[in-house]
């Protein structure tokens, strides 16, 4: 398609689709944001272990935010040159032949699937994981759409949440390499869709959207331009997930540049120039853009932990925070602060919504380990940070163990606003800690890749070079010494305890979590 040359006043939508909002940011060629909007939506959790939304709702969120985000940026003097797409990845819902969802959009945090994913990694699991790049886990939609094959349903099609909303805005059922690089079915030596995954989940090719590069441009139908108030023919460009679009957005695409991210989750990730799975599995590999793979892994608890914390262990620290108007994770870190590094020999397994890398076990419990009657909840609270990065520091180890030499480390991520935090990090990996000008990570990432789709750029290592670093955080020696003494304990500590969180995860059924259950 022909793309009108980019001027100083252009510029390009990133919008990133996340797990609980939508965030639409307009930038221009400097990298800078120029508007933005954001709405969020429900995550509904009708059943234990399941995490659904209404796939309708997500895709009204989205087109509301992109509408408003392009209606600021016009109002502003700006041309929207175009649109590109980041999402959260690893969701699934069914469509019917016209298009309708028949079944609820599933989240990576779902884990219906577990039972099949445990069955998988005992057979075939680790052979499909090499060649794919996504582990055998219940966040899969290969083993989510086992599970759905074992539940009757109506579907015809198959698709996750960006393909929803590119429906809405083209009219056509596409999806990019790098969504689907993290759905355990895509080859990718191939480039296509795996036929032994797709006879494992029941489907067949056909059942799924048509697949692009990650730099397709598609064009705004005239309905779909309706809904975002552009033009139609406007380019739209698929862009790719979160995750490997958050190291384009830290400027992370040379390899050995590490990224690290942590939210309501965590994850570690590095850029290759090609396909890298370990031989044990512990690491994802999932596409960027042509010629370029992101590898690394997520851990389901990160930010959670501290909402946790607040309700269960420190619920007056939080309410007072709330009265006086403060953040309430300052005020846990406030009093973990008071404790010198290690927490008086504590340690914290923030296992708490099960954990992905490098273990990939959704069973897996949270656990203190070391607890005496010494310890107070400072200590508590401080073992659940050093926890989340000691288990990133776990996943660091796992990349350099799938041959990877990391010689920076970038971050971002709400946890950043918090000095005590960062040192913690910094101190857990051993090494100097970067923290990124820009907030807004994915959905700078899609600009950017989507600007250099379209030419404005001439490469995505041009693009990086736009992302500025606003200091860094070095590691203390002695901090950082003691928790490398610490990580062989808290990593072994899993490996100690994995049978028994089998056992628990079998008995759940007869454990009420109150009397009222019973």
């Amino acid at each position: 398609m022909d793309v009108a040359p980019a001027s100083s006043s252009d510029v390009v939508l990133g919008v990133d689709i996340g797990t609980t909002s939508a965030k639409a940011v307009a930038f221009g060629i400097d990298g800078a944001a120029k508007a933005d909007a954001q709405a969020g939506y429900d995550l509904l959790n009708p059943r234990p272990g399941y995490a659904e939304q209404d796939a309708r709702a997500v895709a009204a969120a989205t087109l509301e935010v992109t509408a408003k985000a392009a209606a600021a940026a016009q109002e502003a003097g700006h041309r929207v040159a175009g649109i590109a797409f980041s999402a959260a990845m690893h969701s699934l819902v069914g469509l019917d032949g016209s298009g309708a969802p028949v079944t609820p959009l599933v989240t990576w945090a779902d884990a219906r699937a577990a039972d099949q994913a445990r069955r998988l990694r005992r057979g075939r699991g680790l052979a499909l994981h090499r060649r794919t790049g996504t582990p055998v886990h219940p966040m899969s939609p290969l083993v989510k759409l086992r599970w759905f094959a074992e539940h009757d349903t109506t579907a015809r099609h198959w698709v996750g949440v960006k393909e929803y909303v590119l429906r809405e805005l083209t009219g056509e059922l596409v999806v990019d390499h790098g969504i689907a690089s993290a759905t355990g079915m895509f080859n990718l030596a191939t480039e296509a869709w795996d036929e032994e995954a797709l006879a494992y989940a029941g489907i067949g090719a056909d059942q799924l959207p048509r697949l692009e590069p990650t730099t397709a441009v598609l064009e705004l139908s005239r309905e779909g331009a309706e809904k975002v108030g552009l033009p139609a023919g406007t380019p739209l460009v698929l862009g790719s997930s979160d995750g490997p679009l958050a190291n384009l957005g830290l400027g992370a695409v040379q390899p050995g540049t590490v990224a690290c991210s942590i939210g309501t989750s965590g994850a570690v990730r590095v850029t290759t120039d090609e396909p890298r799975v370990d031989e044990r599995g512990r690491v994802f590999c999932y596409v960027l853009v042509p010629g370029r793979y992101v590898v690394g892994g997520a851990i389901n608890n990160g930010g959670i932990v501290l909402d946790w914390l607040a309700d269960v262990v420190a619920p007056d620290v939080a309410a007072e925070a709330r009265e006086r108007g403060e953040r309430i994770p300052e005020a846990l870190l406030e009093l973990a602060g008071r404790v010198p590094p290690g927490s008086g020999g504590l340690l914290f397994l923030p296992y708490l919504t099960g954990e992905r890398a490098p273990h990939w076990t959704p069973g897996a419990r949270g656990v203190y380990l070391g607890l005496t009657r010494e310890h107070r909840r400072e200590h508590l609270i401080r073992a659940a940070v050093e926890g989340v990065c000691l288990q990133l520091a776990v996943v660091l180890e796992s990349l350099i163990g799938a041959g990877i030499a990391p010689d920076a480390i970038r971050a971002t991520g709400g946890f950043s606003r918090s000095a005590l935090w960062r040192r913690i990090l910094a101190d857990a990996f051993g090494r100097p800690v970067g923290f990124a000008s820009s907030p807004e990570g994915s959905s700078l990432g899609a600009a950017l890749l989507g600007m250099t789709a379209l030419g404005m750029l001439d490469s995505i290592d041009r693009a990086a070079e736009l992302v500025t670093v606003s200091h860094s955080e070095q590691p203390d020696r002695d901090a950082a010494e003691r928790y490398a003494r610490l990580l062989p304990i808290f990593d072994g500590a899993y490996e100690a305890l994995s049978d028994a969180f089998d056992a628990l995860d079998a008995a759940q059924p007869e454990l009420p979590l109150t009397e009222e259950d019973q």
